[in-house]
């Protein structure tokens, strides 16, 4: 039997398996992996197939800490919990590009922080304040990715 997948190849959980081979000979096959996870192969299979389509919570927590593949948690918040509808999601950069995306972002929410008092400082939000309102919800959206990715690189590397 193969060691690369064909239909699974583009899951994220098959990556992160097989991402996490390289330092676990046992997850190299999904036996071996649903061992160590405690579930049945053709449900491992399932999952790295998209074909149960709400993996429970504790399993992708289990399948994130066996891998060390922390995004897995927020692409399952981002992509498959209802309620994580907008939840950010991160790919994973190089620690510089995150870095340089964080102290831009940083430098950005002067800005945004005094436009917010501005708006603020009446405790009204009138109909002409709404366009900047806006501004400050995505240039709080902006560095809560940017967060993300750092958090996720960290956990990742450490």
């Amino acid at each position: 039997m193969g060691r690369r997948p064909t239909k699974a190849a583009d899951n994220p959980f098959c990556k992160a398996r097989l991402e996490a081979a390289k330092y676990n000979e046992r997850l190299y096959s999904k036996e071996g992996a649903a061992e160590l996870l405690g579930v049945s192969v053709s449900t491992l299979s399932d999952y790295e197939l998209g074909i149960t389509k709400i993996i429970p919570p504790d399993m992708v927590l289990k399948m994130s800490d066996l891998y060390n593949a922390p995004e897995l948690r927020n692409y399952y918040c981002a992509e498959i919990c209802p309620l994580g509808f907008d939840t950010p999601r991160v790919e994973i950069s190089d620690l510089d590009r995150i870095c340089v995306r964080a102290l831009f972002s940083l430098r950005k929410m002067n800005a945004t922080g005094e436009l917010l008092l501005d708006i603020a400082k009446d405790g009204i939000i009138s109909e002409d304040e709404r366009p900047d309102m806006e501004k400050v919800l995505h240039d709080l959206e902006e560095l809560e990715e940017i967060t993300q990715n750092l958090k996720v690189w960290i956990t990742k590397n450490l």
